[in-house]
Parts: C-alpha cells; sequence; structure tokens
C-alpha cells in the first residue's frame, strides 16, 4: 500500500519505493517496444505477467489515474504529487503502467459534464484497465470541420438508431466502446443539435475496417454504424449522452484541449519512446564527433526542456479553469518538436536506419508514424488559425 504524506521529500521516497516493489526489473529495460504498452480492454493480452501484476498494483492503489478522486478509481493525489510521481517513473525506468483514451480524453470529459452515477459507473472500469475507448470524432465529410458531423442518431423512444461513419478512428477493431459525436437534431445549427454518446462497439451493426499507413501499420480505422440500436439508458438506469442532449460540442470542445495536451505532451502511446540521450550513446564516437550533430541534439533537448517547461506551467493554469485555446500551442509545439527527433534520429543511422529489419528495429516505422502527429487532434494548419485567431485576436483574411 502506498504511504501518503504531504512531505515532498517523504512522499518522493514512499512513491519510490512502491514503484520498484511492484513494477519488476523486466518491465524496466531498455529500449521499451511498442508491444510493452498496456492499453487495457476486453481483448488486450498481456506481453507478460509482470505487465499484468503492475497494472493491477497501480489500478488498486489509484495510480493508473493519479490525480482523480479516490471515489472514482483515482488516487486524489496533488498536482506535485503527480509530478514527482511520473519523475519517479522516468527516474526507474519504469513504464506507465496503463494507457488510455479513456484516460487521456473521455474520463477528463466524464469528470466535468458526466452524473454522479455515470462517473461512478465508467471511471473505475477505465483506471483499472476493464474498458478500452476509442474515439468517434472525425468522418470522411468532417475532420477538421468537426462540427459538420453526419452520423446521426434518430430518436425511435426508449432508444436511439445510429446510422453513418467515422474516420481516422485510432484502434477502434481493439475497442470495447466508443464515444462518439452523433447529430440528434438535423434541423439545428451545425454547432448545435450534436450528441455526445457512449456506444457498445460490439453492438449489432458496429464494424470497423482498418487503414493500412505508409509505416505499415494500422492503428487508425474506418467506423461504420448500421442502424444501431443504442438504448437510451442502460439497465442500469445510466443514459447513454454524456452531457445535454444537442450540446455534445461543449463535451467535445473540453474533450479536445485534452486531447491536444496529451499528444503535445508526448503520450507514450501516439508520440514513441526513443529516448534521443539513450539512442545517441549507443552511437560511435565518430558520429558524436560531429559539431553539427552536437548543436542541433542540444537545441533539441533546450527545447524539449522548455516545451515541458511550458506544459506543467499550463498544468497549473488548467487548475484555475483550463488552458482554453493555448491547448491548439501545446499540440502544436509539441508535434512539431517530435518530427524534429525523429528527423535527428533518421540523419545520424544514414541508410542504416531505412532498414526495417536492421539494428535500429522499428525507428524508420516510428519516423514515419510521426508524420501523423500534424494531423491527429487537428492538423498543424488548423492549430496555427486558432492561435492567430483565439489567441492572438489577428483579423482574418
Amino acid at each position: 500500500m502506498l504511504q501518503h504524506s504531504d512531505d515532498p521529500d517523504t512522499f518522493r521516497a514512499n512513491i519510490s519505493s512502491w514503484i520498484e516493489a511492484h513494477c519488476a526489473p523486466e518491465l524496466r529495460a531498455i529500449p521499451r517496444t511498442d508491444q510493452q504498452i498496456c492499453w487495457g480492454g476486453k481483448r488486450f493480452e498481456f506481453s507478460s505477467a509482470a505487465q499484468k501484476a503492475w497494472m493491477q498494483a497501480a489500478a488498486e492503489t489509484g495510480l493508473s489515474a493519479p490525480r482523480w478522486p479516490i471515489e472514482y478509481g483515482g488516487a486524489g493525489l496533488s498536482r506535485q504529487q503527480e509530478k514527482v510521481y511520473r519523475e519517479e517513473l522516468a527516474r526507474l525506468n519504469a513504464p506507465t503502467p496503463l494507457e488510455s483514451f479513456g484516460l487521456w480524453m473521455l474520463g477528463p470529459a466524464l469528470l466535468e459534464f458526466g452524473t454522479h452515477e455515470q462517473k461512478l459507473h465508467y471511471l473505475p472500469q477505465i483506471t483499472r484497465g476493464e474498458i478500452r475507448w476509442c474515439q468517434g470524432y472525425s468522418e470522411p465529410g468532417a475532420g477538421s470541420d468537426l462540427a459538420s458531423v453526419q452520423t446521426r442518431a434518430e430518436d425511435r423512444g426508449d432508444h436511439w438508431v445510429v446510422n453513418g461513419s467515422k474516420i481516422w478512428t485510432s484502434y477502434a477493431d481493439q475497442a470495447d466502446w466508443i464515444f462518439a459525436l452523433v447529430r440528434t437534431d438535423r434541423e439545428a445549427p451545425k454547432h448545435r443539435g450534436i450528441s455526445f454518446m457512449l456506444i457498445d462497439m460490439t453492438a449489432e451493426g458496429v464494424s470497423t475496417k482498418p487503414i493500412r499507413l505508409i509505416s505499415g501499420a494500422s492503428p487508425f480505422c474506418e467506423t461504420f454504424f448500421d442502424n444501431v440500436v443504442v438504448p437510451k439508458e442502460d439497465p442500469a438506469g445510466l443514459s447513454r449522452i454524456v452531457g445535454e442532449l444537442n450540446r455534445g460540442w461543449d463535451v467535445a470542445k473540453h474533450l479536445l484541449t485534452h486531447e491536444r495536451e496529451m499528444i503535445g505532451g508526448g503520450a507514450q502511446g501516439l508520440l514513441g519512446t526513443r529516448s534521443l540521450g539513450a539512442f545517441l550513446q549507443d552511437l560511435d564516437d565518430q558520429v558524436l564527433a560531429d559539431p553539427v550533430l552536437r548543436t542541433r541534439a542540444m537545441e533539441l533537448e533546450v527545447d524539449s526542456l522548455a516545451t515541458a517547461m511550458t506544459l506543467d506551467r499550463y498544468k497549473d493554469m488548467a487548475k484555475q479553469g483550463g488552458v482554453g485555446h493555448a491547448s491548439a500551442m501545446l499540440k502544436y509545439a509539441g508535434t512539431e518538436l517530435n518530427k524534429r527527433r525523429y528527423e535527428l534520429l533518421m540523419s545520424v543511422t544514414g541508410s542504416d536506419g531505412l532498414d526495417w529489419d536492421g539494428a535500429h528495429g522499428a525507428l524508420p516505422s516510428e519516423w514515419l508514424r510521426t508524420k501523423a502527429n500534424s494531423i491527429e487532434g487537428g492538423t498543424s494548419e488548423v492549430m496555427l488559425d486558432i492561435l492567430s485567431k483565439r489567441v492572438l485576436d489577428l483579423p482574418s483574411q
């Protein structure tokens, strides 16, 4: 059991001891692969007994969601305590016990807009890794212009009938449930008439089709809804709508700020796992002797530190009411920084870095994957447009 303490040094010692006691040495090996990321969910297959034990220990202590209230499955840590916890995970090279769109996106939305009953039902399932969620936002005709979604939910009395499709649905083929934007009032202006709905991916009429990327992987999917019946309330009386009916855009905007902060902050599940310093240390001295390389590496490390400090500052601001449109800046800066990191990694490996089965493992695939960072969660161009109009208050051209 983790011993809480208000004294920072005592808490650091306690959390460090707890991590060492529950995270097996085999999980702290370098380098860590994508296959070792724990996503949870009904269909997730643990890579080892140690990985499963690590997730369960964190869930029992609430450390899969450190700052969530204890009654909803979190640890109830303060902002500073969570920072110490993350620092100790990094120092001990311990993986995050659970990665989840439920933790990063749906959970914050439920905490803000969900009923107490919805929170009690869904949030502990998320922290225990029992349900894996995916996000149903983008559509073939509604990507950057997200408010133009056309997937519709028709009111049939005690249930909805959902028809339409989503695209770029990350890991939809492995998810148990989806949180989706659906149009519940087709006569309302496009920002109105949208509702935030929770849908079981095993419901009849839900299907997915993977989208293969240039990296060779298929994390994205097309998701189709063909006369899918969604009860307005489940057997426990919980509404499948989060927030107010036809006011899902409010929930969507709130969730997007967390998604952009998550991507900008370098969430392990999206932005790769390679440490620049550790990677460069493995190269021969002749490469490291290159002054241009050293300059680029140091510039990147300084920018990374500055970005991390900025992210911490905005997290502190969030306690006073959120970061709002500034999340677009965090998302833009974080994704561009990650692309620069992988460009540097590829350049120092030369032609060897292009070998998909070579000494550097999945590096070329990871490099190609970073190109999607500037698309998902809103393109870099859209982020710059938001910053110019909403933050800098520049005139439209």
